[in-house]
């Protein structure tokens, strides 16, 4: 922060200004001042000392077109309300729920888009006292407490979130450096859980609950050094990584509990992660003021990128927006629907699926593809980053194609007709309670592939562990949807067991990692000058206060700070949508 004070001291007036839009290839994005959501008094939260401000998005699917619902916390206050987007303004007054705790504080927060009607939702909540709680706020109920007495964990939960496919399984991250699986349909006892170990890796190790009759947890997991920060699932929900302050990204398989890969970060701890909507990329940003892109198939860093002046607390994929490119625009490779699909918004996070599904078929002309991703940080900047065909694959030459750009479009519907937002059941890539998008292809382009071969074991409850995890998968991993065929699963992601180039690389964890110079220009942590260096699309400052949120919709990006205030930034052709009388209709004070 302090670099961030003194860029602002230097640079006058200029950059201390809060940017209410600015501008990338698709076109221009605006903030809307009266979609603004907060408490409803819309007093500035005094944040000193308080948890982050989270916020969660759910749709219950209940026809008005209008289906879309926000949860978000500040200080000790919990929110529930319907999300108007960039359709109408928001209207403060009418929370569907409204929560205030005393002694706690929430501190996350996740539904279950399986389970979610227009009559009931399912939301968790964390604490900050190591307490979870599962409530109705369609309702109005709290149907069970998790961990009440802080028998399982004392520490703050940082992280939760139900398990892909599951209505009943949900994993909780503490700062105790400490997971839980839960089953709600289990007690947590009245006395101490006690543990058996069921399996021990490089600086993990994981316990089931020793009990007469099934209990929660479930499982607890102990990774690395220090706080637990953050967790994400893989999009197909088979592989789970985690950042802890200790500086270390590490990626399981969650089904066969075995350690994928790891990384370590330039300096200081890792705050957070996400995963690319085709699962083969992971991007992690921390205390180092740097976003760093991992390669899954190669378990390696292969660029980092640095535009923040401080610590980054949130890193998200925007599925949306994506570039294509084709040798002959003739020769598309797809029904014309799939070509319109392409330019015109329809059904957009699958159309992008399918395309980078399309990227690697034998059968297909050559495509390309171009993610974007977005940061933001305690410096109050908002980065946007595009991750290209040359820094993804720097040893094949790039063949020259007319490019297709994925933007937004005003002729597209608007994202409450159903479809792509997180919180919608059947067709979001990006959310892990989500069902899952059609199985992921392997990259033939990368030139040191992780993947085990065709007649390696499968990874799903494979060797020495089967016996000991037979009773825990009868309990939870088979109340799972079905997800994905054995053959598709052996095909693209057998990797229960782990490579000797892979297994060097974990074996130098435990070498090293009590000296982080030793890490320091080995595979686990690049020197910065030994991968390609990315910068920022844009680099705003949007913010008084440190940004704690990044969320990509169809129609538009939201964001929020610590202050507690929940922005809607309009994508480019969608500020036309609102009407003239929404915004006379909006609440009094709302301009930002």
């Amino acid at each position: 922060m302090l670099l961030s004070k003194m860029a602002a001291e230097g640079g006058g007036k200029e950059m201390n200004e809060i940017k209410t839009q600015f501008t990338t290839r698709e076109g221009l994005y605006k903030l809307l001042s009266h979609s603004e959501y907060s408490r409803p008094n819309r007093v500035p939260f005094n944040s000193q000392g308080s948890n982050p401000v989270r916020v969660s998005f759910v749709n219950v699917n209940d026809q008005s077109g209008n289906g879309d619902r926000l949860c978000f916390n500040v200080g000790r206050e919990l929110y529930f309300y319907i999300y108007k987007g960039v359709r109408k303004a928001a209207d403060l007054s009418k929370p569907i729920d409204k929560r205030i705790y005393k002694g706690t504080q929430p501190t996350c927060h996740d539904f279950n888009h399986l389970t979610a009607t227009a009559e009931s939702v399912s939301l968790l909540v964390g604490f900050s006292a190591g307490q979870v709680q599962l409530i109705d706020p369609i309702k109005k109920e709290t149907s069970k407490l998790f961990n009440e007495e802080r028998l399982i964990d004392k520490s703050r939960v940082t992280c939760v979130k139900w398990v892909p496919g599951s209505e009943s399984l949900f994993l909780v991250a503490h700062s105790s450096g400490n997971m839980y699986l839960y089953n709600v349909e289990h007690t947590c006892g009245t006395t101490a859980p006690h543990y058996q170990l069921l399996k021990q890796g490089e600086s993990f190790a994981v316990h089931t609950c020793k009990s007469k009759s099934t209990r929660n947890p479930l499982l607890k997991w102990t990774v690395g050094e220090g706080a637990l920060n953050e967790f994400a699932f893989s999009p197909d929900g088979k592989f789970l990584a985690c950042v802890s302050q200790d500086g270390f990204l590490r990626v399981f398989n969650f089904d066969s509990v075995e350690l994928h890969g790891t990384m370590k970060s330039y300096f200081g701890g890792l705050l957070c992660v996400c995963w690319s909507p085709d699962g083969k990329y992971i991007v992690i940003g921390g205390e180092d003021d740097l976003v760093t892109v991992w390669s899954f198939v190669d378990c390696r860093v292969i660029a980092r990128g640095h535009g923040h002046k401080s610590w980054v607390s949130v890193v998200a994929f925007d599925p949306y927006t994506t570039s294509v490119e084709e040798s002959d625009p003739m020769e598309f490779s797809g029904s014309d629907e799939d070509f319109q699909d392409l330019h015109f918004g329809r059904d957009r996070a699958n159309s992008t699926q399918s395309r980078l599904s399309k990227r690697n078929s034998t059968d297909s002309r050559p495509v390309s593809v171009t993610y974007r991703f977005g940061s933001v940080g305690q410096d109050t900047q908002l980065c946007l980053w595009d991750l290209t065909e040359d820094i993804l694959f720097p040893h094949q030459p790039l063949s020259r194609a007319r490019t297709h750009t994925n933007v937004m479009n005003a002729t597209s519907p608007p994202a409450g007709s159903g479809g792509t937002n997180p919180g919608n059941n059947g067709n979001s890539i990006t959310t892990p309670g989500n069902s899952v998008p059609p199985p992921l292809p392997r990259s033939n382009s990368l030139p040191h592939s992780a993947v085990s071969n065709a007649g390696s074991k499968s990874s799903v409850m494979d060797g020495a562990i089967a016996a000991g995890v037979s009773k825990f998968a009868t309990l939870s991993l088979h109340d799972r949807k079905e997800r994905h065929h054995e053959k598709d699963h052996k095909r693209n992601h057998s990797m229960g067991h782990i490579s000797s180039k892979s297994s060097d690389k974990l074996n130098l964890v435990t070498k090293t990692k009590t000296d982080p110079a030793k890490t320091l220009g080995t595979p686990l942590c690049p020197r910065m000058e030994d991968v390609p260096l990315l910068e920022p699309l844009i680099c705003k400052k949007i913010a008084h206060e440190r940004l704690t949120v990044l969320i990509f919709l169809e129609d538009c990006i939201v964001t929020a700070c610590q202050e507690g205030f929940i922005c809607t930034w309009a994508r480019p052709g969608k500020v036309g949508l609102l009407s003239s009388q929404n915004q006379a209709n909006s609440p009094s004070g709302t301009v930002v």
